[in-house]
């Protein structure tokens, strides 16, 4: 049989690197899928239960891996199923390639059956790259293209291939007017600032007694730079979410993550700041950050687009974070004063104190702040920690402390629900050899996360490692939503909207093969914990939680407090001690003294 255009595609993936594509079959891709078959193993594919699942793991997967991301699916509602997942690669700037089939080439515009108009339903979350392949020499460029343009740009891209198409002898481009020859192969440049907006950079911090600075995912390999910069300049050093498991939490002047998710030091330390160093972040929420006129502000970003649109920065340097921050180094005084430091270092002291004590609040029946309290003294070393999106967020960024080593993530900029196992699945697939842990809440795991487990069964075997841990929180409440509702809005809860159906989640986790363990009493988490990290199968631990404890960080406004409290008048659904109680909570950090009570 000669090589056909699947055959082409996957035998060009292969030269490219590409090892794993996630995914799920159907007619307009069988093409391919034969063609993956014929491969004899060349690239693993990873069945999922759901098309959008593939684009989470694939997502995760180049977060993990610093790799192409790979997923594929089926024309019509499978292309359409991607989009969610592809959008948070998108958002977070990940290289992921999506391969989507087509209805054949001669029914297309006939309102054929799952025809969609793919180009233009892809062109947002794929605009670097998204191309219909019309002929079989056609193929080369288009794959060479679609990859290297996704590692390169750090963007998604999506190739479309007709069904027809995919079963053709493939043919290579001829030497004619209208080809085109394309090659493999890409090497990641040196991208650094000139010399003289590396002297303006550094005369700006070396100026500054109060240096502050803040740094995301992309100084992921830039850790020992970071550290360097942060000792010489005396500063303090907060984390957006997505950059929470790039410094390690043992440094004292590490402040922790920044925000609504955030901590009271970090909140404190951009209050107070006079110079703002900004480095691979692309942190959203501009009201946590200096005011406007504070602060002087230095950027580093590898990406343009990015510098300057969180904060009036000064200096606005486009490069690599690692190799600017080398060259940067040399140029920073040794600050000789260290009361700004110390006082950092006191702020995050308290932090962390005021976390753990409450983290130990009674709560009916387990306090959800415990459940992460616990879990982080016994995570095992070079562990990877998945957070899904709502009030288990806030638990993940404030109460795990991060050693070097591990890894995390979770949907930042995207922010999407049911995250965390298809993550947590990704991670396992780009580090078998590493323990994994996801923190889901139950509106999540209802929404999709439960059938993914169904993946987990399916492939755990294959994990030279064999703790895979998924952690629900069962409140019975859309709880992130709820408290917004009352803390932003200062409405009471919507029964209808927020109250959903309790699960047994561990039992369904051993009907397919888990272990499941359930917990509705604080004092037993700790050894729950322990069993679950020394299980050799998969492990549901459900956590039966009270969804009255509120997910807000220690330094909510005052705005914010007297908006929870009018819901009391407006009459909440639940009883008013226990909103009472919560308020206690919300408003003893308002209180001088009262916030480590």
């Amino acid at each position: 049989m000669s090589q056909t255009v699947g055959d082409f595609l996957i035998e060009r993936l292969h030269s490219w690197g590409v090892r794993k594509i996630f995914g799920y079959p159907g007619d307009g891709i069988n093409g391919v899928f034969g063609a993956l078959q014929r491969a004899e193993g060349k690239i693993e594919f990873i069945q999922v239960r759901h098309e959008e699942m593939a684009g989470f793991m694939a997502s995760a997967y180049a977060k993990f891996t610093g790799e192409l991301g790979v997923c594929i699916a089926t024309s019509g509602p499978g292309a359409s199923h991607l989009l969610t997942g592809l959008y948070d690669a998108r958002m977070d700037h990940m290289p992921v390639l999506a391969i989507v089939g087509q209805q054949a080439r001669t029914s297309v515009g006939a309102h054929y059956q799952q025809e969609l108009d793919l180009n233009s339903m892809f062109k947002d979350v794929a605009g670097a790259f998204v191309q219909t392949a019309m002929a079989p020499a056609q193929m080369r460029h288009l794959v060479d293209r679609a990859v290297r343009t996704a590692v390169s740009e750090h963007v998604v891209t999506a190739l479309i291939i007709p069904n027809d198409l995919q079963d053709e002898p493939y043919e290579e481009p001829k030497r004619a007017h209208g080809f085109t020859f394309s090659g493999i192969g890409y090497a990641r440049p040196k991208v650094v600032p000139y010399e003289r907006d590396l002297q303006e950079a550094a005369a700006i911090l070396n100026a500054g007694k109060k240096v502050a600075m803040l740094i995301g995912a992309g100084c992921v390999d830039a850790v020992d730079e970071v550290i360097a910069v942060a000792e010489k300049l005396g500063a303090g050093c907060a984390k957006a979410l997505l950059g929470k498991f790039v410094l390690p939490d043992d440094l004292p002047w590490n402040t922790g993550t920044i925000g609504l998710l955030g901590t009271e030091a970090s909140s404190n330390m951009m209050a107070e700041c006079d110079t703002l160093l900004m480095v691979g972040s692309g942190f959203p929420w501009a009201e946590f950050l200096p005011k406007e006129g504070q602060a002087r502000g230095v950027q580093i970003d590898i990406k343009g687009d990015m510098l300057s649109i969180r904060y009036p920065m000064e200096c606005n340097l486009q490069g690599d974070a690692a190799e600017t921050l080398k060259l940067l180094l040399p140029l920073l005084q040794e600050k000789q004063d260290r009361s700004w430091q110390e006082k950092i270092v006191g702020w995050s002291k308290r932090s962390w104190a005021v976390a753990a004590a409450q983290a130990k609040k009674t709560a009916h029946p387990v306090n959800p702040q415990r459940v992460t309290f616990e879990l982080s003294p016994r995570l095992p070393e070079r562990c990877i920690v998945t957070s899904d999106s709502g009030s288990c967020a806030n638990w993940y960024a404030r109460d795990i402390k991060v050693r070097r080593g591990m890894m995390g993530s979770l949907s930042g900029s995207l922010a999407s629900m049911g995250a965390a196992v298809p993550y947590a699945i990704g991670a396992k697939f780009a580090h078998p050899d590493r323990p994994v842990v996801a923190l889901v809440g139950d509106g999540a795991m209802q929404m999709n996360n439960m059938a993914e487990l169904i993946t987990v069964a399916k492939y755990h075997h294959l994990w030279p490692n064999k703790t895979w841990i998924v952690c629900v929180w069962n409140n019975e409440d859309l709880n992130q939503v709820t408290w917004e509702q009352r803390v932003m809005e200062g409405n009471p809860k919507f029964v209808a909207s927020q109250a959903i159906p309790s699960v047994p989640y561990h039992k369904f986790g051993e009907l397919i093969g888990f272990k499941g363990l359930y917990v509705d009493d604080p004092e037993n988490l700790a050894e729950a914990w322990d069993e679950a990290l020394r299980s050799t199968v998969p492990v549901v631990l459900e956590v039966k939680t009270d969804p009255e404890v509120p997910p807000l960080p220690p330094h909510i406004t005052f705005e914010q407090a007297t908006n929870f409290m009018s819901t009391l008048a407006k009459g909440d659904q639940r009883e008013k001690n226990v909103i009472l109680g919560a308020a206690r909570q919300v408003i003893g950090s308002l209180l001088p003294g009262h916030g480590d009570k």
